[in-house]
């Protein structure tokens, strides 16, 4: 009965199969490096999810031999879905794209807020030294680095804070640059 379960858990509608290759998309585009074992995954999911895609059985179907092959693709069934994401040829834009991104993932719950204003610190913030706009998230990334049971206040309380933070960074996101 526990396998059962486990296997309705992961089974996944179309839609959110869509929505996982996306988001693999733009980990991939903003730099994150995703293991082939994963991108394969995530074509046997779309596949089980009736997503249909010339190429997308083929890289489901991939040997462990074969795992480098699995880039290009993915790559390939992104371009066939209309999936395929670039981020700003600008890397200041770029970074700030992905800075929204994240920041998007936070408030959505679909990114524990811990390991997101840890990578806005880590990998956004620093590179554009620091902007105001940013600053709520690095404390936060910081206070939750930090966090110790002496301070008085919980750890799910500085995550809700993350996530005001998060919101209050999509609130003042320029229109043109609207998340998906």
């Amino acid at each position: 009965m526990l396998a059962t379960a486990t296997n309705e858990e992961t089974e996944m509608n179309h839609d959110d199969a869509l929505e996982q290759l996306s988001h693999i998309a733009r980990e991939r585009a903003f730099g994150r490096h995703v293991g082939s074992d994963r991108l394969i995954q995530v074509g046997l999911d779309a596949l089980m999810a009736a997503v249909e895609s010339p190429s997308l059985a083929m890289l489901a179907g991939l040997l462990r031999s074969e795992e480098p092959e699995a880039p290009a693709l993915f790559d390939q069934v992104l371009e066939e879905l209309g999936l395929l994401f670039q981020p700003p040829a600008d890397p200041r834009a770029a970074k700030w794209a992905m800075a929204y991104w994240i920041a998007g993932q936070i408030a959505d719950g679909s990114l524990d807020p811990a390991t997101g204003t840890h990578l806005i610190w880590a990998d956004v913030a620093y590179d554009l030294n620091y902007p105001e706009e940013l600053r709520p998230l690095v404390s936060c990334a910081l206070n939750l680095d930090g966090w110790d049971e002496s301070w008085g206040v919980s750890v799910e309380a500085l995550k809700e804070e993350a996530i005001e933070a998060a919101e209050q960074l999509l609130s003042k996101q320029p229109p043109g640059e609207q998340r998906d």
